[in-house]
């Protein structure tokens, strides 16, 4: 049993952080993912053909609306989607041992609620969980692991709290999870990812299969097996400091339609590492900025200052400070979806350079390795990188769920 490869679905896919960490970490194989958005889903799919071998990746990944969840399972013709046979004949005699994933977080974060003059009440993305719960009940796996971020844990859309929903929809559903969300709260920088993310991770384990041994595995995947496996912290400089530099021009330019402020003097080639288009204006507050924390005089590092100097250099005003650079010598600040409309958050600390991030940056950020390529437009690559799980971190949820199942089968705890 110790060797024994499990099968997962993947459902809000995204271009496939979760999964790329469950399969680097050995134990698992790729059944089927689910993913709507165009970019991240052929990202995925070139991935696990590519580094996976993954050789129904064509069929397996599968470009839809999960809301749609009865033609997801039986099957579909679309004019968007194309056609599909559907999750329950793709997947046919093999059993789904984990389902993985997380509903888009944009409704339950709290910087989304704060830009949204609804505070996200009014978003459908409060409910997706409902279609990854039937997805669960349809499939019975043994366990799923359901990730998101921290706002979820103060979400209450039409005022009674999101995670009293969910929890009584999973047990409703025949699983159990921790009764208090906070025993599922993590910071990923505590776990040796460059990068300071907070995370929800809810596992489940099926009452069917595990019975009174439920609460038991809960407690040893949440109080033991997990915080066994906190790793070295590392910082931003740990995590690109050896990337090619980029450094602006003198004067912008363009390469075929599109402007360009900096350009990477070396030829060493490194995929998605272009930035995005910064203005004369924007160059000098960035390099101003990486000045005044790299000669230690740190006068524009309170949110009061950033806020004044917004103000000063642009004439408008704002709710919470728009500047921020990445410390060498920390994790990074939290790399969000949010980056593919705005990278004033997320500014190189080298002052030379005086930009902000690029897409491989905010990737290895998020431990991707290298060889991993993102397609569609930068922005959507900005998008789809700061939506998904870090890699690292995957491996560490897998390998943790790994040790769980395998004590809990050779132990003599669960008999078939």
């Amino acid at each position: 049993m110790t060797n024994q490869t499990l099968n997962t679905l993947d459902l809000f896919a995204g271009c496939g952080g979760l999964t790329e960490g469950f399969l680097q970490s050995g134990h698992y194989h790729t059944v089927g993912a689910v993913e709507w958005e165009k970019a991240p889903y052929e990202t995925i799919k070139h991935r696990l053909i590519t580094k996976w071998g993954h050789s129904e990746a064509e069929n397996a990944v599968i470009r839809f609306d999960i809301q749609r969840t009865d033609e997801l399972i039986n099957g579909f013709d679309d004019a968007e989607y194309g056609i599909h046979q559907g999750l329950q004949s793709l997947i046919g005699e093999q059993k789904i041992d984990v389902i993985i994933g997380g509903p888009p977080c944009q409704a339950y974060s709290l910087a989304g609620r704060i830009r949204d003059e609804h505070g996200m009440k009014n978003d459908y993305r409060n409910y997706l969980f409902e279609r990854y719960i039937e997805i669960v009940k349809y499939f019975k796996p043994k366990f799923f692991v359901f990730e998101n971020v921290v706002g979820l844990l103060s979400a209450a859309p039409d005022g009674t709290p999101i995670t009293e929903k969910i929890y009584s929809a999973f047990r409703e559903a025949g699983y159990h999870v921790t009764p208090n969300f906070r025993n599922a709260l993590f910071d990923v920088a505590e776990y040796g990812i460059p990068q300071h993310r907070k995370r929800v991770i809810i596992l489940g384990i099926s009452e069917e299969i595990f019975g009174d041994k439920c609460d038991i595995m809960l407690n040893d995947f949440y109080k033991i097996i997990f915080p066994s496996l906190k790793g070295k912290p590392r910082t931003v400089k740990d995590a690109i400091g050896d990337l090619p530099p980029i450094y602006p021009l003198a004067e912008p330019t363009k390469r075929g339609a599109t402007k360009i402020s900096h350009i990477q003097q070396e030829e060493r080639f490194c995929m998605n590492h272009t930035p995005r288009f910064h203005s004369k204006r924007d160059i000098g507050v960035f390099r101003f900025l990486a000045n005044d924390i790299m000669s230690g005089k740190c006068e524009y590092v309170s949110i009061e200052k950033l806020k004044e100097l917004y103000t000063k250099v642009t004439g408008k005003h704002s709710n919470i400070h728009k500047y921020y650079v990445l410390r060498e010598d920390e994790p990074s600040n939290t790399i969000p979806a949010h980056l593919y409309k705005d990278g004033m958050r997320h500014i190189h600390p080298d002052p030379e350079q005086a930009r902000s991030i690029t897409p491989r940056e905010a990737a290895r950020l998020q431990t991707f390795p290298d060889d991993f390529e993102f397609f569609g437009a930068t922005m959507a690559q900005f998008k789809m990188i700061g939506n998904a799980v870090p890699v690292d971190f995957a491996a560490i949820i897998a390998e943790a769920l790994y040790k769980l199942f395998t004590s809990n089968y050779n132990h003599g705890r669960i008999f078939h």
